[in-house]
């Protein structure tokens, strides 16, 4: 929360942070970061609804009780970057093609602008848009890294191009991505099967297993994710599933088990940021089944820890905002 700042906690939708409210693209001139909620929920490819699409708001909820300094580096966030909040993406129920139209076009706002996107989904479908609208404002190929328990690579229901299981199979697709600059990190269970990890090689991308990640530690995943996506690459996208954590660390996501703890997580998405981030987002997160919010609370974290990477990023480069 900005210094001598005091929000309006029990009123209305919260904004992350109690940061800047924005609601104007022309408004996003000098931030650094804006976070941005999608409150979409599409196909669903297994069992029944999850009601992901109320993570934005409980994510921003939660993130009240947080401010921008972290004892860990020893520096607020807020004294080296500007953080606003660009509100939600207008969703077209049952019309993902259109909310797909309407997520891209708001991400190409915050980046026009020269700001990050930190976006919360969200099923993860929401990645496709946001991660075009990032290849369509660099020249080269752009860098994916992608935390999940599964591969997300598969196409679903015939003609149903945009479910949840098949952002990454849309994302090879693209003429603007190069799979071999893409890595599958923390993949892993039962819930995958050989024709995803048959697809995975064949299209050229990487794949690092969760049992992988813990055998080499986290060093070792941090540097071999950013040499497959950050080498002669433009920009990297870093996309969270909350299946990537342990379900002991995700009660409010897919039940999962084997995965990072919260700890291994936070290391990893800070030093993406300091080492340069073009967008980052973190989907699937159920709060219907999540009693005390602990997921919601630990999206907001991981959104901390991107920003405080961010905040270490430009303090190594000298530059302070103007209205620090």
């Amino acid at each position: 929360m900005p210094k001598n700042s005091y929000p309006q906690i029990y009123q209305g939708v919260p904004t992350f942070l109690s940061s800047d409210s924005i609601r104007e693209a022309a408004d996003l001139a000098g931030y650094d970061a804006a976070v941005m909620g999608v409150p979409w929920e599409g196909p669903v490819t297994w069992g029944g609804p999850s009601g992901c699409e109320l993570a934005p708001k409980t994510i921003r909820e939660a993130s009240l009780r947080y401010g921008g300094y972290l004892p860990e580096f020893d520096y607020d966030l807020f004294d080296h970057i500007n953080v606003c909040d660009f509100g939600d993406v207008a969703v077209v129920p049952g019309d993902g093609v259109e909310t797909n139209r309407h997520i891209r076009d708001k991400v190409s706002a915050v980046l026009a602008h020269g700001a990050t996107p930190i976006i919360f989904g969200g099923d993860h479908s929401i990645t496709v848009p946001a991660v075009e609208a990032l290849a369509q404002a660099h020249p080269k190929r752009v860098g994916l890294i992608h935390l999940d328990a599964h591969m997300d690579n598969m196409e679903f229901f015939g003609e149903e191009r945009f479910a949840r299981c098949c952002p990454m199979h849309r994302i090879y697709e693209n003429v603007s991505m190069d799979p071999a600059k893409i890595i599958h990190m923390g993949i892993r269970g039962p819930r995958n099967n050989p024709d995803q990890m048959r697809f995975a090689r064949e299209a050229g991308s990487h794949v690092m297993t969760g049992f992988e990640i813990k055998r080499k530690g986290v060093e070792y995943a941090l540097e071999k994710a950013l040499d497959v996506a950050g080498t002669d690459t433009d920009a990297i996208y870093v996309t969270v599933c909350s299946d990537i954590l342990d379900v002991a660390f995700n009660p409010g996501g897919p039940p999962d088990l084997n995965g990072l703890t919260s700890y291994e997580l936070s290391y990893l998405l800070y030093n993406f940021a300091v080492r340069g981030i073009g967008a980052f987002d973190f989907v699937e997160i159920y709060p219907p089944t999540d009693r005390n919010n602990v997921s919601s609370h630990t999206a907001a974290w991981m959104g901390i820890y991107v920003m405080s990477g961010m905040a270490k990023r430009k303090m190594d480069s000298g530059r302070v905002p103007e209205n620090a």
